[in-house]
């Protein structure tokens, strides 16, 4: 990782496990901006964040579909929870298929942080999980827990057809439900998370497919597709600009 870098993560404890994928931290240490490239990774993340010449403030980033080219300013600090899609009907109670901007101001007291919340990691994902507990509808659908399950632990390899079989809902129902509720189809967000998959592997330099992918060739559109770049290219992260990679092993 860049020296000019520091990131951390923590994951959720069991009971927040359908709901929110980690809970993590980014600072820029040097009093430079760094470029980074943003990919789709099937996340909604909420970011809390401060710098030497900005306010806190506290955002709602909706879903990426595409690689967006960012900066991040000197001396900046994000604290962030990466929710599941589950966490947008039975946390944040809202859709997100209509938002008019990728970013949405929140509220500065959401879910009671503070800036003297960003102090440790720790103390951030303690306070963070007590109110999303507190705020977490009880009367969950089973069968959209079981759908994004079997979403997740497959990677986004399954079928349409198969959650549907699953699931004890009509591959419609499930795709409605995609479109109303999160603005894309299923398979859209499948896909999605089949690439975020290959991520470990790519930085540990395996340029073939290692998911469910047709062919090399597949293969490496859908990198080129969400990433802008090729494997190989990916791979390199020339100056870590590549930020969901940083945390990853490299072998």
């Amino acid at each position: 990782m860049s020296n000019q870098f520091v990131f951390q993560s923590l994951a959720p404890p069991p009971e927040l496990s359908d709901f929110v994928e980690s809970f993590w931290l980014l600072k820029n240490l040097s009093d430079q901006e760094q470029d980074m490239v943003i990919m789709p990774d099937g996340r909604v993340d909420l970011f809390f964040t401060y710098s030497d010449t900005e306010p806190f403030q506290a955002m709602l980033m909706n879903l990426d579909l595409s690689p967006s080219q960012n900066t991040m300013p000197g001396k900046t600090v994000i604290f962030a929870i990466s929710l599941k899609l589950l966490a947008i009907e039975y946390f944040l109670n809202t859709s997100i298929s209509d938002l008019p901007e990728h970013v949405k101001t929140l509220p500065q007291n959401f879910l009671g942080i503070t800036l003297n919340d960003l102090s440790t990691l720790e103390h951030f994902t303690q306070k963070t999980t007590l109110a999303i507990t507190e705020q977490l509808k009880t009367n969950i659908d089973e069968r959209k827990r079981r759908l994004f399950r079997l979403l997740y632990a497959s990677n986004g390899s399954i079928t349409v057809k198969e959650l549907a079989d699953k699931v004890h809902w009509t591959s419609r129902q499930i795709n409605r439900y995609f479109t109303q509720r999160f603005g894309i189809p299923l398979k859209t967000y499948a896909n999605i998370l089949r690439f975020k998959a290959s991520f470990e592997q790519i930085k540990a330099g395996k340029l073939f497919p290692e998911q469910d992918f047709a062919d090399q060739s597949h293969f490496i559109k859908e990198v080129k597709k969400y990433a802008g770049v090729n494997p190989k290219s990916l791979a390199k992260n020339q100056n870590d600009r590549f930020i969901q990679l940083l945390n990853l092993p490299k072998d």
